[in-house]
């Protein structure tokens, strides 16, 4: 049976913080006001603001070297972060349920993929790949398309849909990799 490729959690030799993870907390409380606070300009400054402090930390860290709690609090932050906002979507009723599963059914699959390895106590990392990156982006442009109440909205949901589905492939992929 192949082996995964990823890189266990308790064989990193980080320190168990470091000041990126600061910025990386901020989206947790950024997912909570994103549904409290009504408006879509305040809406669109919390999204601004979640997509700054998930690109500056992830830079801040490569730079400065990552933290064994950063490897979980960025991939939990940025899930929590979309979950809160695409659940107001949903309530918005601009996307259908089917939809929002596609827009977020790559996050879905890396939580289930997570608790598998916890469950297993064989939690593992692995870096981030240009499709889930781009998994992102486009949820983001998702967002910025219902807060505008723009026409895109929907191509965008199944455009987001199908590179998850690509991004899931190419993270499944590398973890069976021999």
């Amino acid at each position: 049976m192949p082996q995964a490729t990823g890189t266990p959690i308790a064989e990193q030799a980080a320190p168990l913080f470091k000041a990126p993870d600061v910025l990386t907390a901020i989206r947790i409380p950024l997912a909570v006001a994103f549904v409290m606070f009504d408006g879509a300009l305040v809406r669109l400054g919390i999204v601004f603001i979640a997509a700054f402090s998930d690109v500056v930390d992830g830079i801040w860290a490569r730079r400065t070297g990552g933290s064994r709690a950063g490897v979980v609090l960025d991939p939990v932050a940025d899930k929590l972060f979309m979950l809160a906002a695409f659940v107001v979507v949903l309530g918005g009723g601009m996307l259908s349920l089917i939809e929002l599963i596609g827009v977020m059914i790559r996050d879905i699959t890396a939580a289930v993929a997570f608790l598998t390895t916890l469950v297993l106590r064989r939690p593992t990392t692995l870096p981030a790949r240009a499709g889930g990156k781009a998994v992102t982006v486009l949820q983001v442009l998702t967002l910025v398309a219902f807060l505008a109440g723009s026409e895109l909205l929907r191509p965008l949901a199944w455009a987001t849909g199908a590179v998850s589905v690509y991004a899931i492939y190419d993270y499944t992929r590398e973890v069976w990799r021999p």
